[in-house]
């Protein structure tokens, strides 16, 4: 039996989509679940916030979470060996990115999800 996942034929790589509809089978729950780990812990999904803004150094990401440089640089680790953020080296500074624009839409959603539960704002589709 295969467990891969049927998925919508992709776009051309021209043309890439916001959305591709996907049937979830094993592995990519798994994936899928590996990513909300990353956004799970507070000063990470303060950094991936901060990066959906647009790419930032290690330094204006550690004053803009307002966390010691050691525990931005070890979040920042994780996230650079999970796939979710890219750098790029530019002399001695290191500058870091969303790996793509899926990302900043989960982190906005994430960030506004969580805004309507606390401010009690009406849901909507």
């Amino acid at each position: 039996m295969n467990s891969q996942p049927h998925s919508a034929p992709r776009p051309a790589p021209d043309r890439p989509s916001l959305l591709h509809p996907v049937i979830p089978g094993p592995e990519l729950l798994e994936t899928a679940t590996a990513t909300l780990r990353m956004l799970a812990e507070p000063t990470r999904l303060h950094l991936l916030w901060q990066l959906a803004q647009g790419p930032k150094t290690v330094t204006e990401l550690t004053a803009a979470a307002g966390v010691p440089r050691t525990v931005a640089s070890q979040h920042l680790a994780k996230l650079r060996l999970s796939g979710l953020v890219d750098t790029r080296k530019d002399g001695r500074h290191v500058t870091y990115s969303l790996h793509d624009g899926h990302l900043v839409r989960l982190i906005g959603e994430t960030i506004n999800h969580a805004d309507h539960r606390m401010t009690g704002e009406p849901t909507h589709s």
